[in-house]
């Protein structure tokens, strides 16, 4: 199952080991052990371009997280089962969440990904007060599980 992870920003640095650990593990626990998915790291103003226009909000936002099997695409160019999709951080957002909560980066970053990876798995947190308590529900639930993985490889 292969994580792609890129990112369009230089100020911030990532743990791509444990962050890759950390996905493969968030995908075996909702079920997708062999999904593919893509990570892409961004700027506030990249990320505020994208939220306006996939979402008509202009405003700079956390994640966003881009289905790939809810795409409508011809099967015969796009048939991809095994992607589930893409997740985008803005990271410079995530710093300032990061602070604020008094935790690392690298936990912001592996809490976004739980919670991008979910809306691709069809957690709406917006579509009703219920869907939104059983999101957070398997957040967390995702996060302590996540809490015992070891940070670092030898």
């Amino acid at each position: 199952m292969p994580v792609h992870m890129q990112s369009q920003v230089r100020r911030f640095t990532f743990n791509q080991p444990h962050l890759k650990r950390s996905v493969r593990a968030i995908l075996a626990d909702v079920g997708e052990p062999s999904a593919e998915l893509g990570i892409l790291f961004v700027g506030d103003q990249r990320m505020q371009g994208l939220n306006r226009r996939y979402r008509g909000k202009d405003r700079t936002t956390d994640v966003l997280a881009f289905a790939m099997r809810e795409a409508r695409m011809p099967y015969a160019i796009c048939h991809m089962p095994d992607m589930l999709g893409d997740v985008v951080i803005s990271a410079p957002t995530a710093w300032r969440q990061a602070r604020e909560a008094g935790q690392s980066f690298d936990e912001e970053i592996v809490r976004l990904l739980v919670h991008g990876i979910l809306h691709l798995c069809g957690y709406d947190h917006e579509r009703s007060e219920k869907e939104a308590r059983r999101m957070h529900r398997r957040e967390r639930i995702i996060l302590r599980a996540l809490s015992r993985l070891p940070k670092r490889v030898n």
